[in-house]
């Protein structure tokens, strides 16, 4: 399917992978605006304008501009807590804003190996594995626009879809292995990393190697792992509001292949967006109303095929976008032009561009066993 995919009906689906988390953003900044608010200032501050104010050191703000914010505010949260001034308010205030919440530090264990089928021997249930397999389809559809995303902020050329499948395929293998682990979740791609990406101008492997070497680390030893997960959520969502702008943003930036005289272009752009938006507002809208989704029959794992599809922003957003840009008066001689299609025309192949080998080559000579093609 990603040979079939154009600049153009990249567009809905990238910009909506981080446009749609909105509510992740602010309204999660409002729970406890008093620490979310400080982070979300001090990042644009340090990302933004002090690598352009200072002469000397300025690339360190830049790149080091999430450990400088969270350390400040986090400090700044902890000195709010154990001074008393959550002491006397709602205790869902508390939980927002408290650093010390749910006796996170105090409950962990020092040493705790986690080992396939710790929680006990799987079940399988037929419905539910359908069920899941629609939800992995749409993780596939998200992380297809976040690779997509990446390969932008990375300065490397346009993803080949082989590489797409290549990822994918890894995902897959992620997910086997959170169930072994019992983990109650899957694996996908983390769309606030592809906005550090964009923040940090860090696209080097060795750092996601350090980094997946640290959280194997904070896994093993409990204390050290909870005492992150003490940083109150609001901080994070400050550091949202930064990251899914670039990627929503990034999304935008593929309309410089497109002719936006284009009534064809304007339609597909205009719709596809509308839905995207639209049709999830609807689903989740009923089923907040409801309790249940607009499909709702007697198989709850029928249920889940439908309404989770189409209260997913990016999926709406990219299919409608995929069906209309392939479909729509391909027979007439300027419509690939107008969609942007011939601009990566050379990268539907790994082979086709040189360039591939150095941005999506294995590391540890991995090529020969899972070659591109």
């Amino acid at each position: 399917m990603c040979r079939l995919l154009s600049p153009l009906s990249a567009v809905p689906l990238v910009s909506l992978v981080g446009f749609g988390l909105y509510e992740l953003g602010f309204p999660a900044v409002a729970k406890c605006v008093e620490i979310g608010l400080p982070e979300l200032i001090l990042m644009v501050a340090f990302s933004q304008y002090l690598p352009h104010v200072l002469h000397s050191g300025k690339g360190v703000f830049g790149r080091f501009s999430v450990l400088f914010t969270v350390s400040i505010v986090w400090l700044y949260a902890y000195i709010l807590t154990i001074s008393g001034a959550y002491k006397n308010v709602k205790l869902k205030t508390q939980a927002h804003c408290r650093v010390d919440r749910s006796g996170l530090i105090g409950g962990a264990p020092w040493i705790s190996v986690p080992y396939p089928f710790q929680w006990g021997a799987p079940t399988f249930d037929a419905g539910e594995c359908f069920a899941m397999m629609m939800t992995s389809f749409i993780a596939i559809v998200e992380s297809t626009g976040a690779f997509i995303a990446a390969s932008r902020y990375a300065s490397a050329t346009m993803i080949p879809p082989s590489i797409v499948s290549r990822g994918i395929g890894w995902q897959g293998i992620g997910i086997l292995l959170d169930s072994f682990f019992g983990t109650a979740n899957g694996t996908s791609v983390a769309v606030e990393n592809v906005g550090l990406l964009a923040v940090t101008h860090v696209g080097s492997r060795r750092v996601v190697q350090i980094s997946a070497g640290f959280m194997i680390f904070f896994a093993v030893l409990g204390k050290f792992g909870a005492l992150f997960a003490s940083i109150p959520l609001p901080i994070f969502a400050g550091m949202y509001c930064v990251f899914f702008a670039y990627v929503g943003a990034c999304g935008l930036s593929f309309l410089q292949f497109c002719n936006l005289n284009s009534f064809r272009t304007k339609f597909i752009l205009g719709f596809s967006f509308f839905i995207g938006i639209s049709v999830p507002q609807y689903f989740n809208e009923y089923a907040s109303v409801s309790g249940h989704g607009p499909v709702h029959t007697g198989a709850r794992w029928f249920n889940d095929m439908i309404n989770v599809p189409f209260s997913n922003k990016p999926f709406v957003a990219g299919l409608v976008a995929y069906f209309l840009d392939n479909t729509m008066h391909l027979h007439q001689s300027a419509v690939r032009k107008d969609r942007g299609y011939h601009w990566w025309d050379k990268f539907r192949s790994f082979k086709k561009d040189a360039r591939s080998e150095e941005f999506y080559s294995l590391p540890f000579n991995l090529n020969k066993f899972f070659p591109s093609v």
